[in-house]
């Protein structure tokens, strides 16, 4: 198996879980907060997206797919535009409200410019570095897996509130 396999199959997985976590799902369920501080399922979903968007662009040298492709003004958020999520707090999170058709959406143009991309790595390459913001920099390996393990990561929370929502232990608001 190339390392390109390894890589597609990875992001596949995000996939996977995003478009299960938003099948069915209507506004309520997405935008329903469990407790204060927590994330939506709406929130979850755009913020890994939009940090996979974010991190693999800036990787390969590309645009992201928010605002090249028109998503921002589509999801129409009051937040600027190059926002991704990291630090926000309950107002931001509310903040992000969007239906389950959009959100699918958005991932999905960014998942097939993702595996645009990762077709085309090689082993060697992925030692090439890709940020010299950190110390030791940021190899493209190594920031393919993070974004790996964050979107994972998010996508199960997404999972979890709404099962939580839906088995009654948290009602929708």
């Amino acid at each position: 198996m190339e390392v390109s396999e390894v890589l597609v199959d990875a992001f596949g997985r995000v996939r996977e879980v995003v478009h299960g976590v938003l099948e069915g799902a209507d506004d309520a369920l997405l935008a329903h907060l469990p407790t204060d501080g927590t994330n939506s399922v709406a929130w979850l979903v755009w913020h890994l997206t939009r940090v996979q968007d974010d991190h693999v662009a800036d990787a390969f040298g590309g645009q992201q797919v928010w605002v090249a492709d028109g998503w921002a003004e589509r999801f129409g958020l009051a937040l600027p535009v190059a926002d991704t999520g990291y630090g926000h707090g309950p107002l931001e999170v509310a903040a992000v409200a969007a239906s389950a058709d959009l959100l699918r959406g958005y991932h999905d143009a960014v998942h097939a410019v993702t595996v645009e991309h990762l077709r085309r790595v090689t082993g060697e390459e992925l030692d090439r570095v890709v940020d010299t913001r950190w110390d030791p920099p940021v190899t493209l390996g190594v920031r393919l897996v993070s974004v790996i393990a964050d979107d994972l990561q998010h996508a199960g929370q997404a999972a979890f509130v709404r099962g939580l929502v839906e088995s009654g232990f948290i009602g929708p608001e």
